[in-house]
């Protein structure tokens, strides 16, 4: 298949950045989108230009470094992380839009690459337990009932690729947020630092400038791993209980 390629180019933070087109001839449809990328930046680099610079690691789905916004959708067309979608999901001829995530609080790098380290910070603000270290305890010395772990689960499936953010309008990231909180919030082992956790990485996701959560729900739609909207309702449950505890 023949696909016209329009990419974002940056060359730093402090650059101005442009859409640049590339032609590209025979790209298997068995490919993934990151490999299509890979055979680019070859050829950019026989003919001496610049490759495009852009995240991944695992490429198996997991790590959620390989975060791009595809014809105006985060990942791309198929609800997945970037590295598992394929060109077959493109038609012969397409024309493909890649730009980065956009949103004030994930700065451009260079090209596709944005700076999301804002979502550490989060994390570090209050997602830690004080669980005691050693070996692991047996699986049934600490009953959690099963609903609270699935929904737990499902919360820490969270990968923190950044879709939520790039997807909605406001920039938010309470999605990502809700996700961290409520997966230790669900726990017997995240009991101790229930309220002040909440209150600690709202806080901080406030300060490193997220937009307000408006409850579109565009972040829930663009998640590759589906993590539900009730749970950002699980965070603002959890921070009306800690304020009204004056946990300040």
């Amino acid at each position: 298949m023949n696909i016209t390629l329009r990419v974002w180019r940056q060359k730093g933070a402090d650059d101005k950045g442009k859409m640049v087109t590339y032609g590209m001839e025979d790209v298997s449809r068995d490919m993934s989108f990151l490999e299509m990328l890979d055979v680019l930046n070859e050829q950019l680099t026989l003919t001496g230009e610049e490759p495009i610079a852009f995240d991944h690691d695992c490429r198996e789905g997991i790590c959620g470094a390989c975060g791009v916004v595809i014809n105006g959708i985060t990942h791309g067309p198929d609800v997945t992380t970037t590295c598992q979608l394929h060109m077959r999901s493109f038609e012969d001829g397409a024309v493909i839009d890649v730009e980065p995530w956009r949103a004030g609080a994930f700065p451009v790098v260079k090209d596709l690459v944005v700076d999301r380290s804002a979502f550490d910070r989060i994390i570090q603000a209050g997602g830690f337990i004080s669980a005691p270290t050693g070996s692991a305890p047996d699986a049934h010395a600490v009953p959690v009932p099963k609903k609270d772990a699935d929904h737990a689960f499902d919360a820490a499936t969270c990968i923190g690729c950044g879709a939520c953010v790039a997807a909605c309008p406001n920039g938010s990231g309470m999605l990502f947020t809700a996700a961290k909180i409520t997966h230790l919030g669900l726990l017997p082992q995240g009991q101790p630092e229930r309220d002040s956790r909440v209150i600690d990485m709202v806080n901080q996701h406030d300060h490193e400038g997220f937009g307000g959560c408006t409850n579109i729900g565009e972040c829930t739609a663009a998640c590759p791993k589906e993590i539900p909207l009730d749970t950002i309702s699980r965070l603002n449950h959890d921070l009306l209980s800690a304020l009204a505890k004056g946990e300040v």
